[in-house]
């Protein structure tokens, strides 16, 4: 579908990085926790962030259909401002998958980058595109900012396992 070269889209990213441009104040907290459910199939996830640089955050996540199975993925992320409504943003991760009906686990790397926009003060729209070893990811979404610590959000993705998927979730910001 897509033919994203992962060497480009670094390069791309990195550079972005440490450029004057991401020095700037972040609009987006990347510190998170997040429980969601995926629809076709039905899926539970968890999923974390932590800061530990202004353009730097570890992130943890976890999806299965609580049938023997999972993604378990983890790494970093990288962040920074593109103006004051928008924060381009991407991640590197290993994941590590066992399928209900396949013996033993697959480790898979992944990279992806994407856009986070303000729509309103409490509306935001995320994207990101990449890929899972040789396989074509995506998600796309709403988040609704309740509160400073509240987010609801409603996304399709495809992280390359599941398949595309609807899925509804609610993220807690410290």
């Amino acid at each position: 579908m897509f033919n994203v070269k992962p060497k480009a889209v670094f390069l791309a990213v990195s550079l972005l990085a440490v450029s004057s441009i991401a020095s700037a104040t972040n609009n987006f907290s990347y510190n998170y926790i997040e429980a969601r459910s995926g629809l076709s199939p039905l899926t539970m996830g968890l999923e974390g962030g932590t800061q530990i640089m202004d353009n730097l955050h570890l992130v943890g996540r976890i999806d299965s259909k609580l049938e023997s199975d999972w993604d378990l993925a983890g790494g970093i992320g990288f962040n920074g401002p593109l103006n004051q409504f928008a924060d381009i943003y991407g991640q590197m991760l290993i994941h590590n998958i066992s399928e209900k009906n396949k013996s033993g686990t697959d480790f898979k790397p992944e990279l992806n980058v994407g856009l986070r926009v303000w729509l309103t003060n409490q509306m935001e729209a995320t994207g990101r595109i990449g890929v899972l070893k040789d396989k074509t990811i995506f998600h796309g979404g709403i988040k609704f900012h309740s509160t400073e610590t509240l987010v609801l959000s409603a996304d399709i993705r495809n992280n390359g396992v599941y398949g595309v998927q609807p899925t509804l979730g609610v993220r807690f910001q410290f």
